[in-house]
């Protein structure tokens, strides 16, 4: 935003808001000279043909109160998008971002009519509701000091807590870039000077982090969205391998329905069934995710993940006594 911008929004908050404002006590301030105000005002007036007037009894004012500041004209839908796209951040990203959204929505609102903004904030708040099931104690400082150390290329030091080990451990990592996965599953992507491999942090188990003053160069040769096709929604590890399970005929409508990964393709059975094919890493994730639909898919290869879920499947049984012992 330019000086000139900053200082006429600032100027429309002070005509409206102060008490007989005169050009001096508007100069004063804004910290400029009493000239400078004189031309603000008078660019006010005369380019933005802004109703403005000056009496001793209310000083300088806007004769018609509803006039607004220019801005970005936007449709009602481009409004409501804005809006909702808020109210969508703030479920999944709220811990983070909440100052900075409610912030700028109250910038937004001072621009536009009032009716308009109140009757589609109520449309948003009433008819439209965003929840993103478990939440995310995403501590905002760490979160901006990553977004700090992407853009700038800088080395950061972490103590990490690792669920699977149930463990803390301190690395030095190259931050290549942010990933939020299901809105709220939020890590950070980068090389691990420990284990000299690319790896994932959950940002929300990262316990402290520090920022180093050494830069690091990104792999040439990685790609975000090359990588990210490979693995199965979010775990990483291992070689793609070729994957097919079958889905009975009451599961496969939820299997169409969807396009779960980028290399998969779709064998469909006179029974109604089909079997989903694709070529990815992550064997625990794609253990987990079968499982979730019980006895309607069934791991037809590889020998590797069917051996997960029956191991899982076997630990499963034992909880409930259902294996005789």
């Amino acid at each position: 935003m330019s000086r000139h911008l900053e200082r006429l929004l600032e100027l429309d908050n002070l005509i409206r808001s102060s008490q007989r404002p005169t050009s001096q006590t508007l100069a004063d301030c804004l910290e400029v000279s009493d000239r400078t105000i004189r031309n603000d005002l008078a660019f006010l007036r005369d380019r933005l043909s802004a109703p403005i007037k000056y009496t001793k009894p209310q000083g300088w004012h806007y004769t018609d109160p509803h006039w607004r500041l220019p801005s970005i004209a936007l449709s009602h839908g481009e409004l409501f998008a804005l809006i909702l796209g808020a109210r969508m951040l703030e479920a999944y990203a709220g811990s983070a971002y909440e100052p900075e959204l409610r912030s700028s929505i109250q910038h937004l609102s001072e621009r536009l009519p009032e009716q308009t903004w109140i009757n589609l904030q109520q449309l948003a708040d009433e008819r439209i509701i965003f929840r993103s099931g478990a939440e995310t104690n995403l501590n905002p400082e760490i979160w901006a000091q990553l977004i700090e150390a992407c853009h700038k290329s800088q080395k950061v030091w972490l103590r990490y807590y690792a669920a699977t080990r149930n463990q803390e451990s301190e690395r030095i990592i190259d931050p290549y870039l942010l990933h939020v996965y299901r809105g709220t599953n939020p890590y950070v992507i980068g090389f691990c000077n420990k284990r000299q491999d690319i790896r994932w942090f959950r940002i929300d188990r990262i316990q402290d982090i520090r920022l180093l003053d050494q830069t690091f160069e990104r792999d040439p040769n990685f790609d975000p969205k090359t990588y990210l096709e490979k693995i199965f929604q979010h775990e990483v590890g291992g070689h793609p391998v070729p994957i097919a399970i079958w889905f009975d005929a009451a599961t496969a409508p939820f299997i169409r329905e969807r396009r779960w990964h980028v290399t998969q393709e779709i064998t469909e059975h006179p029974d109604g069934s089909l079997t989903l094919h694709l070529v990815a890493s992550g064997l625990n994730d794609l253990k987990r995710w079968v499982l979730g639909y019980g006895k309607g898919a069934k791991v037809k290869e590889p020998p590797e993940l069917v051996a997960l879920v029956k191991a899982e499947l076997e630990g499963m049984m034992q909880h409930y006594d259902l294996l005789g012992g």
